[in-house]
């Protein structure tokens, strides 16, 4: 991971004018060339974003070339000639390059097998079993391969179908589990591209093999007795973990579901449907976050908890808050005022905790600030503690609610669907245990000020 910075510039066209040599070599690469438009999509989406709001973009940036995936964080400040561009914490990882061996004939032919074929969206349009293959499921018709096999990821966390719809190329040695007659099967996918006569993709066919013996009984639906539901308090380390397990992985399939629905992935669909499958994967994704919250509210209270003594920068993990959660601010045309890139901050504290801490402050801000407001955050050192405090301009907190907004489950009267009531609660167990404190400053319509400490490092 390299901590420098790497500057380029962009003109009033999108061209690259000037810029530092890692990033003239990724233009390059890429196809591109100086004088000439960005030749990479993701930043030219991001550069052309900040030109049409006039407003600086934080964000985190992926880009490709043929022998890397390369991960940073950008800074994009447009200007009426252009923009200038700052990018930090570049990281470059090989690409996977999975060997996929060819379809064999066995395979093909073989008569356990079923045989299928999909367009270039995946979406079913046939599908037959060999003489000895399970039965065809009922109603697979028009149904996407995703919906009929539950595809797993192989050892390396990567979809080999997924992959190879990237490439529109060969793909083997997807598994997956589908229903069969008395349970669960886990099969085998793998497929050849098919192309029309214009050399345009138009979909895969394949195999599914069931593997001998790899079958798992259905599950049964849990009674409202059973003891994983019925007899534990919530106080049990054993709810959150049973709770955790019952529901994220429903809850993930449900949210990956709507989004495909409401982003129309499968075809064009009516808005108003669009729009109720968006709410439900924003319902989704409020369960999902109170499941966390619930695991985390778990993981914390345990006798024993510590948080790692990591040597972290306050100043590099606000601009990655930043840059998580800047496209949800610009939404309410929200102006976040972030510490410049070479103003540091050292200290001592678990680095993914702090960013958790400071994700919660940033998202509330965000959350309970009006449109077209700002939120600054600002850097500290008060002796052997150092600080960064998230600032907005809402509504403020009474000194009343002051006194109760970092308990359990609290939500100062709130009936919206947004939050737990634990972010702020959690927050501040993760900052105390980390030899550190959560405060807050704040007076009826004057904004919150919200201030983690954590014990101060010297260094640079």
């Amino acid at each position: 991971m390299s901590e420098r910075v790497i500057r380029g510039r962009i003109d009033r066209s999108g061209a690259l004018v000037s810029g530092d040599p890692a990033l003239l070599r990724l233009q390059q690469r890429a196809g591109g060339a100086l004088e000439k438009p960005l030749a990479l999509p993701n930043l030219a989406r991001l550069v052309a974003l900040a030109q049409r709001l006039q407003r600086e973009i934080n964000r985190p940036l992926i880009a490709a070339d043929d022998h890397s995936d390369i991960h940073a964080l950008v800074r994009i400040v447009p200007d009426a000639d252009g923009a200038t561009l700052e990018i930090t914490d570049w990281r470059t990882r090989p690409v996977a390059q999975p060997q996929i061996p060819p379809i064999t004939e066995a395979a093909v032919a073989s008569p356990r097998a079923w045989t299928w074929e999909c367009d270039g969206q995946l979406r079913l349009v046939s599908l037959r079993g060999g003489t000895d293959a399970p039965p065809v499921v009922a109603g697979w018709e028009g149904r996407s391969l995703s919906e009929l096999f539950e595809l797993q990821p192989d050892d390396d966390g990567h979809f080999p179908v997924l992959q190879a719809l990237a490439r529109q190329a060969r793909f083997t040695g997807q598994r997956a589990r589908t229903d069969g007659p008395g349970g669960r099967l886990v099969t085998t996918l793998a497929a050849d591209p098919l192309f029309d006569a214009t050399g345009r993709f138009t979909g895969f066919r394949g195999t599914a093999l069931p593997e001998a013996g790899a079958s798992t009984p259905a599950p049964a639906p849990a009674a409202l007795s059973d003891p994983a539901f019925g007899s534990l308090p919530l106080s049990d380390p054993a709810f959150g973990r049973r709770i955790d397990g019952a529901l994220r992985g429903p809850l993930a399939r449900i949210i990956a579901t709507a989004e495909t629905i409401s982003g129309q992935f499968d075809g064009p669909i009516r808005a108003d449907y669009a729009r109720y499958a968006g709410d439900i994967a924003h319902a989704g994704r409020h369960l999902l976050g109170l499941v966390d919250d619930l695991a985390d509210l778990q993981n914390i209270e345990r006798p024993g908890f510590k948080a790692a003594r990591d040597e972290i920068d306050l100043g590099d993990l606000a601009r990655r808050a930043v840059g998580l959660l800047g496209m949800k601010a610009e939404e309410k045309g929200i102006r976040i005022d972030a510490p410049p890139t070479d103003e540091r901050m050292p200290a001592t504290g678990e680095f993914r905790r702090v960013l958790q801490v400071l994700l919660n402050l940033l998202g509330n801000a965000i959350r309970y600030s009006p449109e077209n407001s700002l939120i600054w955050i600002r850097l500290d050192r008060q002796g052997d503690r150092a600080m960064v405090t998230v600032a907005d301009q809402g509504q403020g907190i009474d000194a009343g609610q002051q006194a109760v907004v970092f308990e359990k489950f609290e939500r100062l009267g709130r009936t919206d669907s947004g939050g737990s009531g634990l972010g702020l609660y959690i927050a501040r167990r993760l900052a105390r245990a980390m030899e550190g404190d959560l405060t807050v400053d704040s007076a009826p319509g004057q904004g919150a000020r919200f201030t983690l400490s954590l014990p101060a490092r010297d260094g640079v």
